[in-house]
């Protein structure tokens, strides 16, 4: 008869079917009923009042681009750049409900060479910037660049899917 050093096992180590069925069930409907309490948790955590993204941009090119985005706020015209947005892509870019019906973009390659633009002039920068008011760009300092106009047909929110094609 062969001797055997074995350390006891507790009857969490052996499968559901060798343990005591009660057990088993108890154990099963427990990591069941944690189970549906982490969705419920997940699923509130998900849907509680974080800030939901209202005018997206998706980036459908092979490209990164980087994206500025020009819109009337407080009555006044204002430019905001830059986000950067990876080959297939999106980016959150205005993140309340959109109370313009017009919101212009303007996006460039990672060369800063234009790739996206209309025909409405507005300032940028070379970096990060928040610029109010459109009008005299150079002479205030800033870069002019011709945004193009997204008809958002008065939705409060909106994707825009940037393409290798004009829109």
């Amino acid at each position: 008869m062969e001797s055997c050093s074995c350390l006891p096992h507790s009857s969490d180590d052996l499968p559901i079917k060798q343990r005591d069925p009660v057990r088993a069930v108890l154990a099963l409907t427990g990591r069941m009923k944690l189970a549906v309490i982490s969705g419920a948790a997940l699923l509130a955590v998900l849907s509680s009042g974080e800030a939901r993204a209202e005018f997206t941009v998706c980036n459908q090119t092979l490209d990164v681009v980087n994206l500025a985005v020009g819109q009337k706020i407080d009555n006044a015209d204002q430019t905001d750049g830059w986000w950067t947005i990876g080959a297939n892509q999106c980016v959150n870019v205005i993140r309340e409900e959109l109370t313009n019906r017009y919101i212009y973009i303007y996006a460039t390659d990672v060369f800063g060479h234009a790739i996206l633009t209309g025909s409405t002039e507005m300032c940028i920068e070379r970096r990060r910037f928040s610029i109010r008011g459109i009008d005299e760009c150079w002479q205030r300092g800033h870069i002019a660049a011709q945004f193009l106009e997204v008809d958002t047909l008065e939705q409060v929110r909106w994707t825009f899917f940037l393409t290798g094609s004009r829109p």
